[in-house]
């Protein structure tokens, strides 16, 4: 019989959740352990349940300067994500809240209300100059929790006000409800969607991603998308060796059948606490492959759980990095899939005029 997490509470109840366990971040001087207070009541509900905090944003666009990423900036409405997927490499960004990685990622969720406005100021800036900002980067903007706040509207009706080039990467649903928006926006050159697959198995999807929609559920959605002139790429982020990886040729067929134009791949990430999270979940739920999954992912990165030099981190190197390219190189040529997307414009880029504005005068 396993010995207890101390990371919980006794007799705590997760349902539909990436990972199992609650560790504090890397930053937290102690450790945090869970224990009853001799005042339970039999009948309390002991089910881990979302909450969601607010936080006044002062800046909206986030800028990065990694070569091995097509854009610069981003924005993301929240922070966490209740998709909960254990692969996730943005989990050990929840350490700089003092939360954990872990179930906290999943679970404790930061809402940014008024992230709109303070982009609007942005973009006005004089110093601003124009480039494709990025959606989705860090964690979904169209988690479960959009439907109650609507941040991710928000944001999209001043980038479509503003006629600035957006990309928008997502295995939520919820986007769908945007097309009055994203339709217009595509029309002009100005979006693009990334759809993320990692499976087409419905059994393991649930394991793997507890929250997000089901494989058939978003090959609809890169369908619904397609079929409003929105240009879709399918990202098979990430391709997970000796579990996900003999799927690749299978997701491209089913993907393009679905309206996609492009698609990309991306290997395993592990950073940080993604590992001992990923393999405590290998160890759960596919104890038998367990060993063979991570004997790949440390051949594709050097020895190591994970590389993050620039180039290595996203596709891995040696043999099985390489079959891997080589597989998604033939299939997405015979599928006739681009590789790459057209640029969106800039040139449509131009604050809309406000209210007192003197130009409207004339």
């Amino acid at each position: 019989m396993s010995e207890p997490d101390p990371s919980l509470m006794p007799g705590q109840r997760i349902r539909a959740r990436g990972a199992s366990s609650n560790h504090a971040g890397r930053f937290e001087a102690q450790g945090r352990e869970r224990v009853e207070d001799g005042w339970d009541i039999a009948e309390e509900e002991r089910l881990l349940r979302t909450e969601i905090r607010l936080e006044r944003p002062r800046s909206a666009l986030t800028y990065n300067r990694s070569p091995d990423l097509p854009f610069d900036r981003s924005v993301n409405p929240y922070r966490g994500c209740e998709h909960g997927c254990i692969y996730c490499f943005a989990r050990p960004s929840h350490a700089y809240l003092n939360l954990s990685p872990g179930l906290d990622f999943e679970t404790k969720l930061v809402a940014r209300p008024g992230i709109a406005e303070v982009l609007a100021g942005e973009l006005r800036a004089r110093s601003y100059k124009v480039a494709t900002v990025a959606l989705g980067t860090n964690t979904d903007p169209y988690q479960p929790c959009e439907v109650e706040h609507g941040l991710m509207r928000q944001v999209l009706k001043v980038l479509s006000a503003f006629h600035h080039p957006t990309a928008i990467t997502t295995k939520g649903t919820l986007i769908e409800r945007d097309i009055d928006i994203l339709a217009p926006m595509a029309a002009r050159g100005l979006l693009r969607v990334g759809i993320s697959v990692t499976t087409l198995h419905a059994g393991l999807s649930r394991r793997l991603e507890p929250r997000a929609p089901a494989p058939e559920r978003r090959l609809q959605m890169i369908r619904r998308l397609s079929d409003a002139g929105i240009p879709v790429r399918v990202m098979i982020a990430p391709v997970i060796p000796g579990l996900t990886d003999s799927e690749l040729e299978r997701i491209l067929a089913a993907c393009r059948a679905a309206g996609a134009q492009a698609a990309s791949w991306i290997v395993l990430r592990l950073p940080r606490e993604v590992s001992p999270l990923f393999q405590d979940w290998l160890a759960q739920h596919v104890p038998e492959r367990a060993a063979k999954v991570m004997a790949r992912v440390r051949e594709m990165h050097g020895g190591q759980d994970y590389d993050a030099q620039w180039a290595r981190r996203m596709r891995g190197e040696g043999i099985w990095a390489d079959l891997v390219a080589q597989r998604f190189d033939k299939a997405v040529a015979r599928l006739g899939l681009a590789k790459q997307m057209p640029p969106l414009r800039c040139d449509l880029f131009a604050p809309p005029p406000r209210a007192g504005d003197q130009l409207a005068l004339f």
